[in-house]
């Protein structure tokens, strides 16, 4: 203990030294399989719940740290100490750590919320939950929306035999789909926000594509709730006549308060900065995330624990987030760095993919590959990947080559609903229902429904737009 204590000052004086000058690691330099831990971890989510899941649920955050040391220890030992420091905190103070607070404010005050009354499932209160749901996603994230609405979904539809549709659904459009219009919906959106992706670009520039997909998709669902519906509405259970009612009211306010705080990151710049190890940590960032946990705070200790408990909130979902991105963020390094370097790197073949020979980017193969890599992978870290693609300039991206971020954008957040492992709140959302006895179909099980009813979108926003 009483080296760990000498050792902190000396830490210290390291970390907030005097702009040290790095630039980041030079792609070029970086082999290709330098990203290994990075698909390591990604494949470990994919397959390690689906063959050993009761291992899965007792290790993940083991299995996070042993992927991001295995590309850590030996960046460090080959690229230098200084530079794998620098790196580490880079990516973790100016990326890691805003995502993983507005998450974790976003899921603390949406458990605060609780919707009461008699709820009895039709196909036309399953449509408006939906509808609703998907209008609230975009502005208090897709994990805060599903995770609101998610229970009182399941309990209106209790008495059906056939309701595993109406949470398949719920996930396409509550837990991705909606999430479009802004930064806070989804995890990759908020990302192109750190990047420099302004606040209200995503909302004009996916508004149109969330209208035709969200309309395509309702519909599709109401037609698909009635059929079911119609076999079994004579077991339809009566009212109890208990009102509708919402608890922890004053957590919507909260929610505003979110709203505020990133929109002021996003327009105030003050022009000063902490500079940690050569890491520049802006007032405005830290503003925000600092009133983010107040937030938090401030939700948790007001909101009466028996609305948390009838929600049936519990810390597990942000935790197993907290550590399974840490891993992510962490070994995502070389394929960002890699992919910076263009056709010098060493993932060339990606640049190729989606560049003609002209050098112009070809917005069908963005939207599609960061849809499908985002569908079996993760969206938030396939989103950054294929940002950098395209150049990493955010002026530019709004611009220019507007057609070419918004096929990022639509692809990470529309197609991350192909898969359980697509987004954060699916496996959430999958979790809850099977609490509650819904058999929710297999991981591939899952994917029938989605190759039916969401390819066909996709292939008709893909023609419309890119």
């Amino acid at each position: 203990m009483k080296q760990i204590i000498f050792f902190i000052p000396f830490l210290i004086s390291i970390l907030f030294s005097a702009d040290v000058g790095h630039h980041g690691v030079n792609g070029q330099e970086l082999p290709l399989y330098s990203i290994i831990p990075f698909v390591g971890i990604l494949l470990s989510i994919a397959i390690i719940p689906l063959v050993a899941n009761e291992f899965w649920h007792h290790h993940f955050g083991k299995i996070a740290a042993f992927w991001a040391i295995l590309f850590i220890i030996p960046f460090a030992a080959t690229m230098g100490l200084s530079l794998a420091i620098y790196e580490f905190l880079h990516v973790m103070l100016l990326e890691y750590l805003p995502f993983i607070i507005l998450l974790l404010s976003l899921y603390t005050v949406a458990g605060g919320v609780c919707l009461k009354g008699s709820l009895v499932g039709t196909p036309i209160l399953n449509t408006g939950i939906l509808f609703i749901g998907t209008v609230l996603a975009s502005w208090m994230g897709t994990t805060g929306a599903a995770m609101l609405l998610i229970r009182p979904l399941i309990r209106a539809n209790q008495w059906r035999k056939n309701k595993v549709h109406v949470v398949i659904f719920f996930i396409f459009l509550v837990a991705n789909i909606g999430g479009s219009l802004t930064p806070l919906g989804d995890p990759p959106l908020f990302l192109g926000f750190l990047q420099g992706v302004s606040f209200f670009w995503t909302t004009k520039a996916m508004f149109m594509p969330l209208v035709i997909a969200s309309i395509i998709i309702i519909i599709t669902f109401y037609f698909l709730d009635s059929y079911y519906y119609n076999k079994e509405k004579e077991n339809k259970p009566e009212s109890d006549g208990e009102k509708l009612s919402i608890e922890g009211t004053f957590n919507f306010l909260l929610l505003g308060g979110v709203v505020a705080s990133v929109l002021l990151s996003g327009f105030w710049y003050p022009q000063k900065y902490i500079d940690v190890y050569g890491v520049h940590v802006q007032y405005q960032n830290i503003a925000r995330d600092i009133l983010l946990l107040l937030i938090a705070g401030i939700s948790w200790k007001l909101t009466s624990m028996s609305i948390r408990k009838v929600n049936g909130f519990t810390w597990f979902p942000i935790q197993e987030v907290a550590k399974l991105f840490s891993g992510i963020f962490i070994t995502i390094i070389p394929a960002i760095a890699i992919l910076k370097a263009g056709e010098d790197g060493s993932l060339s073949a990606v640049i190729n993919a989606v560049t003609n020979e002209k050098g112009e980017p070809i917005n069908m193969m963005y939207f599609w590959l960061t849809g499908i890599l985002s569908s079996f992978l993760d969206n938030a870290p396939t989103y950054l990947v294929f940002f950098n693609t395209a150049g990493g300039n955010a002026e530019i991206l709004m611009t220019t080559l507007s057609q070419t971020l918004l096929a990022i954008s639509a692809g990470a957040v529309f197609l991350g609903a192909m898969t359980y492992i697509g987004n954060a709140p699916n496996f959430m959302v999958k979790s809850i229902a099977e609490e509650n006895q819904i058999e929710m179909p297999s991981f591939f099980g899952y994917m029938i429904w989605s190759i039916c009813f969401l390819v066909p979108v996709f292939i008709l926003i893909s023609i419309i737009y890119f």
